[in-house]
């Protein structure tokens, strides 16, 4: 063989021996279009039932006052503290006496002194009582004010504690005359011993009840029991948020009320000292001929028809 051929071919062997043939490629899927992540689901909301809508009532805003309003604290601190610095003029005049003119039997000259309080709204603060009745729509009634009265749970209202003690100091016996009724007379005083009060025995305490041989008691008018205190005490001094906490009144009209106080104005912030409570009290029934047997709805519409626009 020429030996050109040979070197050819050799050359031909060697370049088809360094060259390889890729395979052809494998075609290649076009591109899935981006699927977009789904957005999380939002939370479904809760259903829950609306809050039932509380009726309008009356004392919505003498409650709402007495809790929250710091006017309410002051009144009470000025009427307690007035009458706590004249506390001992008034032992030192024997001839000084709190009573009305039917409840004095004799002369009150040569007797011990006493003080005469009112507990609930004068001494203690039952507001908490009157928002329970609020929120549940109910009105008063003797069985749930006496679980309240049990739970002893009355907190003092500003001034009336230190006013007691001062008493107490001066060697004036404190007498609690109130219309709670004589079965709640053991919690009603171991509330006032919680708050604070000095209470001299069991015999301090006059509720509903309390009986005074010959003294005829009318409703719930406070006349015999203050006669009873008077037997035997000279009262300095009648604290308490209700006229009838100061003298009976026979009629309680508007025009009763006014008559009944209209001999003792001059009495009002030296013997007798009244306090606010816009809550309840003789002053609401005698809008309504108090008559309490007709409906709620009644008695509104009497009071509205009472107010003064004039």
């Amino acid at each position: 063989m020429d030996p050109r051929r040979l070197i050819v071919l050799a050359v031909a062997l060697l370049v088809a021996g360094c060259t390889s043939v890729a395979p052809p490629a494998a075609p290649v899927a076009p591109a899935e279009p981006a699927v977009a992540a789904a957005p999380p689901a939002e939370p479904t909301p809760a259903v829950t039932a609306p809050a039932p809508a509380l009726a309008a009532d009356d004392n919505l805003n003498a409650t709402l006052w007495t809790q929250r309003a710091i006017e309410h604290d002051l009144v009470f601190l000025a009427v307690y503290r007035n009458a706590r610095e004249k506390l001992a003029a008034a032992v030192a005049d024997p001839a000084w006496d709190a009573l009305p003119h039917d409840d004095r039997e004799g002369s009150p000259e040569g007797l011990a002194p006493a003080v005469i309080l009112d507990v609930d709204e004068a001494a203690l603060d039952n507001s908490p009582y009157q928002a329970r009745l609020i929120r549940s729509g109910e009105e008063y009634d003797e069985f749930t004010w006496a679980e309240w009265c049990k739970e002893k749970a009355a907190r003092p209202l500003p001034g009336a504690v230190e006013f007691a003690r001062r008493a107490d100091e001066l060697g004036v016996a404190v007498f609690y005359v109130s219309n709670r009724a004589r079965d709640l007379d053991v919690v009603t005083i171991e509330n006032l011993r919680a708050a604070g009060f000095p209470v001299f025995g069991e015999e301090a305490f006059l509720g509903l009840g309390t009986i005074l041989p010959g003294c005829e008691q009318f409703g719930t008018e406070k006349g015999c029991r203050r006669r009873l205190v008077g037997r035997e005490y000279r009262i300095l001094m009648q604290i308490g948020d209700q006229i009838g906490d100061f003298v009976d009144v026979i009629a309680n009209t508007n025009e009763g009320r006014a008559e009944a106080m209209e001999p003792y104005l001059d009495w009002v912030g030296e013997r007798w000292w009244p306090l606010p409570n816009p809550n309840y009290g003789s002053w609401e029934p005698a809008q309504f001929n108090n008559y309490w047997a007709q409906p709620r709805e009644a008695r509104r519409k009497a009071k509205v028809e009472a107010l003064i626009t004039d």
